[in-house]
Order: C-alpha cells, then sequence, then structure tokens
C-alpha cells in the first residue's frame, strides 16, 4: 500500500487567470507601403513603451488591439521608424521612407559584396533615379551627377551622341583612356552602356583609384564603371510600366544675317582689301532682291530653315515585370525607343530622308534555386536597331548650311534615279 502511495501523481493546485479588457480598448487596422507604393510585408508595429506588436501580412496590411493613448511605432528594415498616435482613428495609411544613411552601405566589388565601411577604396554609388533623363543616351546622364568623372558631349546627333567620359582623368597611361566597364560582372562597350534603360539598373557605382588595379588588373588602371541590373524577388509579380514623350530642339544656333545684308558686307570686305576692284553684288542685284523680284534670278535662301527643322519628338517606352517563388525569381523587361532628327523631308519624296532610329532592348534575368547553398544565375540581354538617315552625317550637312551662299543660286529639286539591282528609287534633292 505505501508503494502505491508512493508511485501515484500528486494533484496541484491550478490557477486560471483571466483577462479583464480594459475600458478603451479597440482594434485598428492599417496598411504599410514604401517609396514605389507597394506594400511592405514583414514590417513590425509594436506599442510604444510595451513588448506587444504584430507584423504586417504579404500584401502590407495588419490588425492590432489599442487604447486610444497608446503610441505606434512602424518600422522595418532599411527604412525610416514611423511614429503614429491612435487617437479616435479605427484606419491607418502608413508611408516608410528609406533611410538616406543606408543607400550606399553595401558596395559590389569584383568577387561578391562588401560593407562600404570595410573597403578602402574610393568608390561613388550613383542613385538610379538620377540616371532617368529624357534622353536614349545613358552617358548624356553622367556630366554633374558623379563627382570626380569628366563627361562631356561633342553632338546631339540621334546615334552618334554618345558621351566622352573619363574617371582618373585624360593623362592617366595615356590620352582619352577610357574607363573599364563591366555590366553584371561582363565586360562591356561603352556603346552597350549607352544604350542601356534606367528601369533595367539595379546600381552604379564607380571605382576610381588604385584599388581597381589591385581587383581587376591592369584593364582597371583607368576606372572601372560596375552596373548591376535587377533581380526578381520572392513574391506576388510586380508590373511596371513607363512612356516618356521628348520633345528635342537645338541647344543653341549662331545668329544669321539677311542676304541684303550679306551682299552689302561681302562688297565692303572685298573693298577694304581690293580697292581698286569692282563690287561683286551689282546694286542692281541687292534692289532686286529687296523687292523679291524672281527668285530664281535673284535667290533670298536661308538654307537652314530650308533643310532643317525646329523641333523634334522622341519616344520611350519600357515594361518590366519582376518576381519570384521558391523555385526561382525573374526579372524581364522589355523597351522601345524611338529617334528622329531635325532634318525635313520634303512631301513630294516617296520615302523618309531623315533620320530615324527605331530600337528594342529585352533583358530576361533568371535565378534558379537549385538548393539551399547554389543557385544558377542566367542574365540575357539582346537589342535591335534599325537606323535609317542621309548617307552623310547631320554634322556634315549642318556645315554645308553653314558655309552655304543665300543668293547665288536658287533651290531647285529634280528627280534622280539611283539604280539599285534591278529597281530604281526617286529622290528629290536641292542642286546648286
Amino acid at each position: 500500500a505505501q508503494s502505491i502511495r508512493a508511485e501515484a501523481p500528486q494533484e496541484a493546485a491550478q490557477i486560471i487567470e483571466v483577462a479583464i479588457p480594459s475600458t478603451g480598448t479597440k482594434t485598428v487596422t492599417g496598411f504599410v507601403y514604401d517609396e514605389t507604393g507597394e506594400g511592405v510585408p514583414g514590417s513590425t508595429i509594436t506599442i510604444k513603451g510595451s513588448s506587444r506588436g504584430v507584423v504586417t501580412d504579404m500584401d502590407g496590411s495588419f490588425k492590432i488591439d489599442v487604447s486610444p493613448t497608446d503610441v505606434l511605432e512602424v518600422s522595418f528594415l532599411g527604412y525610416d521608424t514611423y511614429t503614429v498616435t491612435v487617437g479616435d482613428k479605427a484606419e491607418f495609411v502608413i508611408p516608410l521612407k528609406p533611410k538616406s544613411n543606408e543607400l550606399d552601405e553595401v558596395t559590389i566589388v569584383a568577387f561578391g559584396k562588401q560593407k562600404k565601411s570595410s573597403v578602402v577604396a574610393s568608390i561613388e554609388t550613383v542613385k538610379v533615379s538620377d540616371l532617368k533623363v529624357p534622353s536614349s543616351n545613358l552617358t548624356s546622364a553622367f556630366a554633374g551627377k558623379i563627382p570626380g568623372l569628366i563627361s562631356y558631349q561633342t553632338s546631339g546627333e540621334p546615334g552618334a551622341d554618345n558621351a566622352q567620359f573619363f574617371v582618373r582623368g585624360v593623362t592617366t597611361f595615356g590620352y582619352a583612356k577610357s574607363p573599364l566597364i563591366l555590366v553584371d560582372g561582363f565586360e562591356s562597350t561603352a556603346d552597350d552602356l549607352a544604350r542601356m534603360t534606367p528601369d533595367d539598373i539595379e546600381s552604379f557605382s564607380i571605382l576610381k583609384d588604385a584599388s581597381a588595379a589591385v581587383l581587376y588588373g591592369s584593364r582597371g588602371a583607368n576606372g572601372i564603371i560596375l552596373v548591376t541590373t535587377k533581380s526578381g524577388r520572392e513574391g506576388k509579380p510586380k508590373i511596371n510600366a513607363r512612356v516618356d514623350v521628348n520633345v528635342s530642339t537645338p541647344t543653341a544656333l549662331p545668329e544669321m544675317i539677311g542676304a541684303v545684308e550679306y551682299m552689302q558686307l561681302y562688297n565692303q570686305a572685298l573693298q577694304s582689301r581690293y580697292p581698286d576692284r569692282d563690287v561683286y553684288y551689282d546694286e542692281q542685284k541687292i534692289q532686286s532682291t529687296i523687292r523679291g523680284e524672281n527668285p530664281m534670278m535673284y535667290p533670298n535662301v536661308d538654307w537652314y530653315d530650308m533643310l532643317f527643322k525646329q523641333q523634334t519628338v522622341n519616344t520611350r517606352a519600357n515594361v518590366n515585370v519582376s518576381g519570384g517563388g521558391a523555385v526561382a525569381n525573374y526579372f524581364v523587361s522589355v523597351g522601345y525607343e524611338n529617334e528622329n532628327g531635325l532634318l525635313k523631308v520634303d512631301n513630294r519624296n516617296n520615302f523618309n530622308t531623315n533620320i530615324d532610329i527605331n530600337r528594342f532592348n529585352l533583358r530576361n534575368n533568371v535565378i534558379f534555386k537549385l538548393s539551399p547553398t547554389t543557385t544558377l544565375d542566367t542574365r540575357l540581354q539582346a537589342r535591335y536597331e534599325k537606323y535609317t538617315g542621309p548617307s552623310v552625317s547631320a554634322g556634315d550637312i549642318f556645315n554645308q548650311v553653314m558655309e552655304g551662299n543665300p543668293v547665288d543660286f536658287p533651290v531647285v529639286y529634280i528627280h534622280r534615279m539611283t539604280p539599285i539591282s534591278t529597281h530604281s528609287i526617286r529622290c528629290l534633292v536641292p542642286v546648286r
């Protein structure tokens, strides 16, 4: 009997606690979103001064029991903490802003990523939003936005408007040495960089000092430009679209004189140098030009107005989709660009003699999760470009206009038949 009593379990006294809600407690709901307007899943909402809180769900919404006097603190990694008093509100829409002091904390180097504080080197990180300029050429956005980078543009002609840029000056190891350009770790040309779409860029960094040569060898002696394109993140598909319609005009034009003033100044210059010679343009020609008589005999041609427009319209569009799941993350982008020059096209022509560029960009970045420690990163990029334009550059045409005489000959259009195999084309061109 004693053995049985020793093995018998002893019942312990149980204390039941009942939580009685205090007066004034209510349930509030809310939505937390980032700078893009998307919900922030996993952000923390806590009551200030207590350990009680909740976490937002996949679409950034939450629900919590609070009192009117409570203060909510909303936080997420990389964003400033948002504080709000409950009061008599029942719903909250809370914006989170990125921390400005954490934008440059991570730096991409040769063989991975490091904390910027651990990199003893001169590295400049550029905000991608600063590169979104109304131009189809990415290099034209460098000037004035990247410390230590020299950039200048010598032409605005579509298709030939790449800016010249130097990271470590123009006298390092010879004149005009361009930096090494790496896109996703692969060497690229300046033209490939110029035609990239800012919507596809995740980060843009520049290595300027001698550490570039340590990481990449002698190829990095003139500086390095590191570009990383976007990748998808696990979650619901996100679709972004952007359309730009830009009006392009000449930056500056020299002021031109009229035909009559041209003839008078030409005569003055000729008599000043050769006093014994007769004037080149007689008074009858000058007076007939003033009166506008017979433009075939007394022409008065503004060659710039005849061959160039005052403005043109360019269009850019980009659509990208990103997302991912347990197997793979993806980022797919499709872009279209249309650039036009300022050359006029006569209505009697049966084809377009102006500069016309149609460009399609395609990017497909897919990261496959092969195992918890192994991933397969595939990045495909393609660009299709169709260019039509005159046989000479727009710069050559502009120089001919500046050197053209406004009174020596009129504008005459002729039919020129140019044989191409067994076919012919008709072109109306001004002839001197």
